[in-house]
């Protein structure tokens, strides 16, 4: 019987470790984490828009008034609650007065004033 042997001529020696600075470090986790967090921030940005969309869509519309002429005897009060009596007339005097740009919340009868529509 013989023996055979084999010789390995070509060995190849294991790769180096790779061993990172402490700049490639910063550079190799820095740069994933800043793109997951710009990631988590501009999801949340998406996901909060349709909300804040609705809101601000109700604000650029105007209320829609109806014009008013003041009669002898009548308060803001008065008109506030004859105009929308399911609301809080201290609101609707608030927007009589924005809508009719008044100074003191004083009105004379004859005036025309602009009130919200219920």
């Amino acid at each position: 019987m013989s023996a055979v042997t084999f010789h390995d001529f070509h060995s190849i020696p294991a790769p180096a470790r790779i061993r990172l600075t402490r700049r490639g470090r910063m550079v190799f986790f820095g740069i994933p984490a800043m793109l997951l967090v710009a990631a988590f921030l501009s999801l949340a940005g998406f996901l909060n828009s349709p909300a804040k969309a609705s809101d601000s869509q109700a604000q650029l519309q105007p209320p829609v008034a109806v014009s008013v002429t003041v009669q002898p005897g009548q308060s803001l009060w008065g008109i506030a609650g004859a105009a929308a009596p399911e609301r809080d007339p201290r609101d609707v005097i608030a927007e009589i007065i924005e809508l009719n740009d008044l100074r003191g919340g004083r009105i004379q009868p004859g005036q025309q004033l602009l009130v919200p529509a219920g």
